[in-house]
């Protein structure tokens, strides 16, 4: 990956040359491309997409690897074609991003699943027929995900009322009926009749040489003369390591995992349809409760696309600020992940050491922000304060505890044969495997992708600030708690550079219709009356016209991808949600372990309930 510089990038020259060679070597699919934002965009025939994707993916020229996201939208009455699917891709080859587009019309809401060329489609793909009812040809297991099975409905449709209330749901589903796809499979209840020689026997061979029992969907171990069957165990959600919102479904073979079904959606509360019901500025709280460990990040996150919207760029001081405090976010949000991780597997000691490392910088935020989690520190356009007298010194002298703190649990832990013997060589998940299904963040690069948004896409002056990216070779669970323990010392390091080189200079634009006029302003000049009175009014209004852009989270590329029509509140808002990306892996990383091992591998998931199911 030789295009990672670091460096500001040329990105609508770049996207310029994606369009030329897409049009030069499948433009015989294409029906639109074009720059727009400086985002390649094209648009393709339903009936194309497999061989498009699958040019997209092998040509060496073009490579899009790494199937970043997938989402719909919604025209209802403003086109023909009521649904839009959009698909996000990167080169990781190249460093090329593409967005692919294909209609469809609400006569026929099916489209061909690209599971077969990622598996990381998987979830992606449920999410969009959940939300909107497109169904998705050749997948292997189309069902509900966020919503509950008994959910009337798609709510992301503009036709769904927001006040619309569902009926009552069974409190028990009738039997046979059941949301996990292990608990649906029909050999396992004619397993015992096929051991008494019932009707069911028939579809069972029995191979007493080989001592094993084959059902139609794998051979089961036998001892001897004696045979044992698998069992079903559900791992929360009233659990304390899935924290109640996730349910394990897994298949055991004594204490070996031989299967796993994962439920997510115990905490969707509807984020993207309340954005698109509020203004631009109002969606920045609800942001906040995305990842509420790292809060900054989101605020920033979004009002980053709002600006790309709008075709504005903050001034240098609040770029340097932003920096400074989503960097802090993420040491909270790593310290919440392995502190939590370690109380866990028993290491009480560690898990106090971070807290306590943690509420030193809480304390930093809330002096800024006047808040310890739900800050809605970012303003399109801006922040909403300047740094506070002495913040500077109050860092250095937080970052000095955080450290030996730090010192403290990498005695405890990183060489304890105990903690290594739980964590290595568990939970492994390939260079390749992490690729294919969409990995990013501390997971990526535990797995040996060197691949940090920071250093990709410069965003906010990161382009000005030297700081290294932490890697792992295996892809186990060690190696990602040692990359999340590393990142954490060059977050401190870019936040130090931050303070020593902090521009002087205005934290917000000037411009009136984007950023609320000073209140002394208001109070005194009849133009800052009016301008403050159309701005809440009104709302910020980028003209019509979409943009996915990504940032860093804590667990990998956050990215949002945004509709304006040109009004005061967006039409579409999805959230590309690293949380709930990588939970469509997390059946294949504890397959094949103990169930013992379950626990230590969700707790480097990081799997925030919140950012997972929005």
């Amino acid at each position: 990956m030789d295009w990672i510089s670091g460096k500001k990038r040329d990105l609508k020259t770049e996207s310029e040359l994606v369009v030329q060679l897409l049009t030069s070597k499948l433009g015989r699919h294409l029906i639109s491309a074009a720059v727009c934002l400086d985002q390649a965009v094209v648009k393709i025939e339903r009936r194309s997409v497999l061989d498009f994707f699958q040019v997209l993916k092998l040509d060496a020229e073009l490579c899009f690897n790494f199937l970043v996201d997938i989402t719909c939208v919604d025209w209802l009455d403003k086109r023909d074609s009521r649904f839009e699917i959009v698909y996000h891709l990167l080169s990781l080859v190249h460093g090329y991003r593409l967005c692919v587009k294909v209609d469809l019309f609400e006569s026929d809401l099916r489209i061909d699943s690209l599971t077969g060329l990622w598996p990381g489609a998987d979830f992606m793909e449920r999410e969009v027929w959940d939300m909107f009812g497109v169904e998705f040809n050749n997948h292997p297991d189309l069902r509900r995900i966020l919503m509950y099975d008994e959910f009337v409905g798609h709510p992301l449709r503009k036709d769904y009322p927001l006040q619309k209330k569902q009926p009552r749901i069974k409190l028990r589903a009738p039997e046979g009926e059941n949301t996990s796809r292990l608990m649906r499979r029909p050999e396992l209840d004619k397993i015992s009749e096929a051991e008494a020689g019932g009707p069911a026997a028939k579809a069972h061979k029995v191979d007493e040489t080989a001592g094993t029992i084959t059902t139609g969907r794998r051979s089961q171990e036998l001892s001897d003369d004696l045979h044992s069957q698998t069992v079903i165990l559900n791992i929360g959600p009233s659990h304390p390591a899935t924290h109640g919102t996730v349910r394990i479904v897994a298949e055991l073979s004594g204490e070996k995992v031989v299967d796993a079904d994962v439920e997510v959606g115990y905490l969707h509360r509807g984020f993207e349809k309340m954005c698109e019901n509020v203004d631009y500025n109002q969606v920045i709280p609800y942001t906040d409760r995305l990842n509420y460990v790292s809060p900054v990040i989101n605020n920033v996150g979004w009002c980053l696309t709002v600006e790309k919207l709008l075709g504005v760029e903050v001034p240098k001081r609040c770029q340097y600020i932003r920096v400074l405090l989503s960097e802090i976010s993420r040491i909270c949000d790593h310290l919440t992940c392995l502190g939590a991780s370690a109380m866990e597997l028993g290491a009480f000691s560690v898990m106090l050491y971070m807290m306590e490392a943690r509420e030193y910088l809480y304390d930093l935020l809330e002096e800024m922000t006047g808040a310890r989690i739900t800050v809605s520190f970012a303003r399109v356009g801006g922040i909403m304060a300047d740094l506070t007298p002495g913040f500077g010194e109050n860092m250095q002298a937080a970052f000095a505890k955080v450290r030996r703190q730090l010192a403290d649990c990498d005695r405890l832990l990183t060489r304890n044969r105990i903690f290594i013997d739980r964590m290595c060589d568990i939970g492994t998940i390939t260079l390749e495997e992490a690729v294919e299904y969409s990995l990013s963040g501390p997971l990526g690069r535990a797995s040996g992708l060197n691949y940090d948004v920071r250093k990709a896409f410069p965003y906010s002056s990161y382009d000005d600030f030297d700081f290294e990216v932490p890697l792992g070779s295996k892809g186990d669970n060690y190696d990602r708690f040692l990359v999340r323990f590393q990142e954490m010392e060059q977050s401190m390091r870019i936040c130090e550079q931050a303070i020593e080189n902090l521009p002087a200079g205005p934290i917000a634009l000037s411009d009136p219709h984007i950023v609320l006029c000073p209140k002394d302003k208001v109070y005194s000049s009849i133009e800052g009356m009016i301008s403050h009175f159309e701005l809440i009014i009104r709302g910020v209004e980028p003209p019509a016209g979409d943009v996915y852009l990504p940032v860093e989270g804590g667990n990998g590329e956050l990215g949002f991808y945004t509709v304006s029509d040109g009004s005061g509140r967006p039409y579409r808002v999805h959230v590309r949600a690293p949380a709930f990306i990588h939970m469509g892996v997390f059946a294949k990383m504890i397959t094949g372990h103990s169930l013992a091992d379950i626990v230590p591998t969700f707790g480097m998931q990081n799997m925030i309930g919140g950012e997972c199911d929005r």
